[in-house]
């Protein structure tokens, strides 16, 4: 019997969760494919959500309507908000999660969709017609009928996991690989590549002596990543302490004894693997100066046993990390429940897809997450999010909904892989984007909510919400530019924090751009108008963002500005049919890139790799003729 869907989302992991909940609160029948039910939302390395860059994709994922921050705050036992030290900017929020729980918790999110069906099996045939999406066939021989298909193959397209010289085929432990649909892809026209990523070992907690590691606390106030999240009620789970320990040269050394038995440094593995989380022998050989790394003692679950040793990712023999593993501080007599793997799979360089996600042979087939040679749980959850939109919106012909570098981190991430392609697993930092300040996680949702209530992803009561959100702030940022503060107030301040006093009264707006003072420690103060100040005060859920936009406003403006100029070049679009062979003054580089990517804009081509400033000046005048 043949199936008939309008969206099939190939894979449930994250990428797929989150495309399949999108198409599926767009009204559309979505098929969830899956080689197991169970492993929905599994979480192949760590158990956890978010960190540097990684936590503002998922203030952005929750933001559009996606699930993963509101799966993330049901299923967290430990939740900080990391660079607090530093500027606004890069504060980014990051949960330790009950791998157990979280998986259980997608798998309650995808089941409360009636549009939703999951199908046990493997997608090893993709049909077309005249370039387009027809159906589907599984590994059972049955055929899917639908108008579009997004993959969220994670890193089962034809996995191989490596432990020493032993390798053995899967995507994932205990898991079996995705075979036929690489060289489905292939016969239709596609580039493959090979990548690499690894996992640490796991470990017995009660052989750990827990006394003599550093403990790593949650925040006292800990923050949800969902907005909608409420925060009365929050944290909904018991909280418990990570703990910190080091390697060190001793340890070092017994690792080296199992590099000539490294699927690394042997050949065994042709993929390459994450520059910027690289293996433990990895960082051992790279960085030769370095006498010892950090390692994170991080819990599995609060009923778990389990201890992931983040840090000590490793393909090494199972005999040598053990052997390393008693060597470390706190894991003297350690019991090593699973060694850590290296798993080798496919990926399709992502210069084939459109900043929609959707490729550029097939007309309705979308790559979303690992696929794209992107590495982690946001990246992936972020494509698959929009990759399911657009999927959607073509079918109940909406616009589309491409993002631009100004407006988010999720238009950074899309717009890289398109410009500039992989060749290693890509990661998002917060340096990768230009306009960070802009785009900070606290104001994801004032930035976002409205393309996600376009596409009936955020209901109009949370828009309603958000909209009396921004008029809040609104009125108060004219309140503190309205209330005086005496300096003798003032200079109880500046005295306590060792600064020369003021002879004159200033307006708290002022005052707060101070980089010494805060502005909790300012509203303590008396003013010139109390009735403003106690009025302030009722503010305290936005203070917060109330003292950043002011403190950086001076910033603020000049990327505000920025960004306006370079929308200009956004805005000279390019015909996606445009002969640039026809162009003989262009470099031969840049003329090969042009044709390749396909770009939308003068502002999209001018951050391809290899397409030079004079490529641009040509191109611009050409196309004002």
């Amino acid at each position: 019997m043949t199936l008939n869907f309008d969206v099939v989302v190939v894979g449930a992991g994250h990428a797929g969760i989150e495309a399949a909940c999108a198409s599926a609160k767009m009204g559309l029948q979505v098929a969830l494919v899956t080689m197991e039910k169970n492993a929905i939302g599994r979480m192949s390395c760590n158990p956890a959500i978010g960190g540097t860059a990684k936590g503002h994709l998922v203030r952005e994922i929750d933001a559009l309507g996606g699930v993963m921050g509101m799966i993330a705050d049901q299923s967290g036992i430990q939740f900080r908000m990391l660079n607090k030290s530093k500027g606004p900017a890069v504060w980014s929020p990051r949960s330790q999660n009950d791998r157990k729980l979280y998986s259980e918790v997608a798998i309650k999110v995808i089941e409360s969709y009636k549009n939703i069906e999951i199908i046990e099996g493997s997608i090893v045939e993709i049909l077309t017609e005249d370039k387009k999406i027809k159906s589907v066939v599984t590994s059972e021989n049955q055929q899917i009928n639908c108008k579009a298909v997004v993959i969220c193959s994670g890193t089962f397209l034809n996995g191989l996991m490596h432990t020493g010289l032993h390798a053995v085929s899967g995507g994932r432990f205990g898991e079996m690989p995705a075979t036929g649909l690489t060289e489905c892809l292939a016969e239709l026209g596609f580039e493959s590549g090979r990548l690499k990523t690894g996992t640490p070992p796991r470990l017995n907690k009660n052989s750990i002596n827990w006394n003599i590691v550093d403990e790593q606390p949650g925040d006292e106030k800990p923050q949800p990543f969902s907005f909608q999240t409420d925060i009365s009620k929050f944290p909904f789970l018991p909280q418990v302490s990570c703990h910190i320990t080091y390697t060190d040269v001793g340890v070092h050394k017994i690792l080296e004894k199992g590099f000539n038995e490294s699927p690394m440094f042997t050949g065994l593995i042709r993929g390459v693997g994450p520059r910027y989380c690289p293996s433990i022998e990895d960082k051992i050989v790279r960085f030769k100066d370095k006498e010892r790394h950090h390692l994170f003692l991080e819990p599995e679950g609060l009923d778990s046993d389990l201890i992931y040793l983040n840090g000590f990712s490793t393909s090494l023999p199972s005999e040598v990390q053990l052997e390393a593993l008693q060597r470390i501080k706190g894991l003297e007599e350690v019991e090593m429940i699973r060694p850590g793997y290296a798993v080798e799979y496919d990926f399709f360089p992502p210069h084939q897809v459109d900043l929609t996600l959707e490729t550029k042979l097939i007309e309705g087939l979308y790559f979303a997450g690992q696929i794209n040679g992107t590495s982690g749980y946001e990246e992936a959850a972020a494509q698959g999010l929009v990759a399911g939109i657009n999927a959607s919106a073509k079918i109940l012909n909406m616009d589309e909904l491409v993002l631009k570098r100004s407006e988010a981190y999720i238009g950074v991430l899309i717009d890289d892989l398109v410009n500039k392609s992989t060749e290693e697993p890509y990661r998002m930092f917060t340096s990768r984007a230009e306009h960070r300040l802009l785009l900070r996680q606290d104001n994801a949702d004032r930035r976002l909510s409205i393309y996600g209530n376009k596409y009936n992803l955020i209901s109009n009561d949370l828009m309603e919400k958000i909209k009396e959100k921004n008029e809040k702030l609104l009125s108060g940022r004219e309140l503190l530019e309205s209330i005086k503060i005496p300096s003798k107030e003032i200079n109880i301040l500046l005295t306590k924090i060792g600064e020369s006093e003021s002879d004159s009264s200033d307006f708290i707006s002022k005052l707060v751009k101070r980089p010494e003072l805060k502005l909790k420690e300012i509203l303590n103060l008396k003013s010139e108008n109390d009735q403003a100040l106690s009025e302030i005060k009722n503010y305290d859920d936005l203070i917060e963002q109330l003292e950043i936009e002011l403190k950086y406003e001076g910033y603020i403006k000049r990327q505000e500005d920025v960004v306006k100029k370079v929308e200009k070049f956004e805005e000279l679009g390019i015909p996606l049919n445009f002969n640039y062979l026809s162009l003989n003054s262009l470099s031969t580089e840049g003329r090969e890139k042009l044709i390749k990517v396909k770009p939308r804009s003068i502002g999209q081509a001018s951050r391809i790799s290899g397409v030079t400033a004079s490529d641009i000046s040509i191109l611009l005048v050409y196309l004002r003729k």
